[in-house]
């Protein structure tokens, strides 16, 4: 059966997919471990207008979250690494 997405929702944007992989393989995450990659519009005065926020939602165990402050378009690998292996989840 091939599912079709609801009418006024996009698929995932292949940068998200490629964040997703990326998010996977620099945690050495398992295929149980869920990965939700959202970008959240701000309307708040002092915060910029798109964050990109990573979750990590595993089986067993408490789960994750980074918010990086720019539009996934816009994040690097380095920054990736950075936030996920650098600082911790926010």
């Amino acid at each position: 059966m091939h599912l079709q997405p609801r009418p006024g929702i996009a698929w995932p944007s292949p940068r998200l997919r490629e964040l997703n992989h990326a998010v996977r393989a620099l945690l050495g995450l398992d295929d149980d471990t869920a990965v939700v990659i959202r970008q959240l519009v701000r309307d708040t005065t002092g915060h910029p207008p798109l964050q990109t926020v990573v979750s990590v939602l595993p089986m067993e165990g408490e789960p994750q979250r980074w918010v990086l402050h720019h539009p996934a378009e816009q994040i690097t690998e380095h920054e990736l690494r950075a936030a996920l292996l650098g600082h911790g989840p926010h």
